[in-house]
């Protein structure tokens, strides 16, 4: 179909079910996008077609996105029979024997799975860049970054390849590259959708999966299609009063914007960045929202501290249980050096270090609870600055202690979602003189998604975005 990246999933379902246009037919055209603009971007690695060809055949399940052609991020998202590598060479072989739960219910949602996106290595990485499968480009200028660590899916939703693309949220990883692509993502609430049945939780309950979409109601949809309780479940999110699809629609009401323009670490904010945040605070104003300067208060540096931890600590035993299972410990070129340090840090603290860890990091929800009792959301950054150049968050350097600081100086705003298991979004919000995408961040109380979708589609509406880049030059 000629016109298939014109449409969002929602569109290419209702061409489905009404028969103007048949899943084959959007596969088709989906394959298409792919072989015209990978080679540009390197956002997907992993191609699936005869296995979607195969589920067409099969019949897909009669979801609300039947005959939708979709993509996984390749880290945690396991189809059973396909590799997931998670960006990594000591994992190159690592072949799962049953779906995750959130691939079952993207698959019975009607999805048509038909490919896996770039990630880093195990998505440690703010920026998709890596040994495996080397750097994703910015679908709106070569040579920068997409952002990370699910920079695949962010850059194949906005060049075209689909219109919604699976990532995870460890510590902005859908929203980073939402911001650095120009497209929408929104990080449910700790709980929300399943981790298992292999992990039951990801990165002791840091992270959490999602979508990245080109518009606000293909995100709420698709959320309605993936959240929910499953057996073994080790966090709880209140569920919802209705649909989140019902909610994109729904006047938000006046609400009470909190706005954040500086780092809480000290890191410099870059003043496109400044300006975006000024700019929504204006459109917020003028639609009639309440607006004040105003941050919540928590111990920085000290969950700064907790944050690494945790990853540290599950990456050494996720690579400890890989090794287990297959016999296999990692060689010297397996792992990229910011990992194996990670890893070293994991098995130099103790279980009472993790606990604490664990500790300060519910004690963040409990710190910002008040703070969202007086105000609905906090506007802020995404990132502190436009996206960069590639290799200057490059994941493969022997300097951990630089990479940590420019990782940190790069996302002092998103992890803070993570760490209380709050929702948060990145709405697109235009591109800087260099044309790289720059978007404002809004983060809310627990449970509070439903705040976040009227929010989203009232500014979809008054102040739209594009929903395509221009198509990339080869090379």
């Amino acid at each position: 179909m000629n016109d298939y990246g014109e449409f969002d999933a929602l569109g290419l379902a209702e061409l489905v079910r009404s028969g103007q246009a048949s899943a084959g037919e959007l596969l088709d055209g989906a394959i298409a996008a792919v072989a015209e603009r990978n080679g540009a971007l390197n956002a997907v690695v992993t191609e699936m077609f005869d296995e979607a060809r195969a589920e067409i055949a099969a019949g897909p399940p009669a979801g609300p996105f039947a005959g939708v052609p979709f993509l996984l991020k390749d880290l945690r998202a396991a189809y059973a029979g396909v590799p997931t590598t998670s960006g990594s060479h000591y994992w190159v072989d690592n072949v799962p024997e049953a779906d995750s739960e959130t691939v079952r219910r993207l698959r019975r949602a009607g999805f048509v799975i038909f490919g896996k996106t770039n990630t880093p290595e195990f998505g440690c990485c703010p920026s998709t860049e890596g040994a495996l499968f080397g750097a994703t480009q910015n679908p709106w200028r070569a040579g920068f970054s997409a952002g990370g660590s699910s920079g695949g899916s962010g850059a194949a939703v906005v060049s075209g390849m689909v219109p919604a693309a699976h990532g995870s949220d460890g510590g902005g990883s859908l929203r980073i590259p939402a911001s650095c692509c120009g497209a929408f993502s929104l990080k449910p609430t700790r709980g929300r959708v399943p981790a298992g049945p292999t992990y039951g939780e990801s990165w002791n309950g840091l992270s959490t999966e999602g979508v990245i979409t080109r518009t606000v109601r293909d995100n709420a949809a698709v959320l309605d299609a993936i959240s929910g309780p499953a057996a073994g479940d080790p966090y709880w999110a209140p569920p919802p009063a209705r649909p989140y699809a019902a909610e994109v629609a729904t006047a938000p009401g006046r609400l009470r914007v909190a706005v954040q323009r500086e780092a809480l670490n000290g890191a410099a904010v870059h003043e496109d960045c400044v300006a975006a945040v000024n700019r929504a605070a204006d459109a917020l104003a003028d639609i009639g929202h309440e607006v004040a300067d105003a941050v919540p208060s928590y111990d920085v540096k000290g969950t700064g501290d907790a944050f690494t931890l945790l990853i540290a600590a599950n990456v050494q035993a996720g690579l400890d249980r890989y090794g287990e299972e297959t016999g296999r410990s990692p060689g010297p070129n397996d792992l990229e050096h910011v990992v194996g340090v990670l890893r070293n840090i994991g098995n130099d603290r103790t279980a009472a270090d993790l606990v604490r860890a664990t500790w300060a990091m519910h004690g963040v929800g409990r710190d910002i609870a008040p703070f969202f009792e007086t105000h609905d959301v906090l506007l802020s950054p995404v990132v502190a600055t436009p996206p960069p150049p590639l290799g200057v968050l490059d994941p493969t350097t022997d300097d951990l202690n630089g990479y940590l600081t420019a990782v940190f100086d790069f996302i002092p705003f998103t992890s803070l979602a993570n760490i209380a298991g709050v929702p948060a979004m990145s709405v697109p919000w235009g591109r800087n003189a260099d044309n790289l995408p720059v978007g404002i961040h809004f983060t809310a109380g627990f449970g509070r998604e439903d705040v976040l979708f009227r929010l989203a589609g009232q500014l979809e509406e008054a102040h739209p975005w594009p929903l395509r880049s221009p198509a990339p030059a080869p090379g």
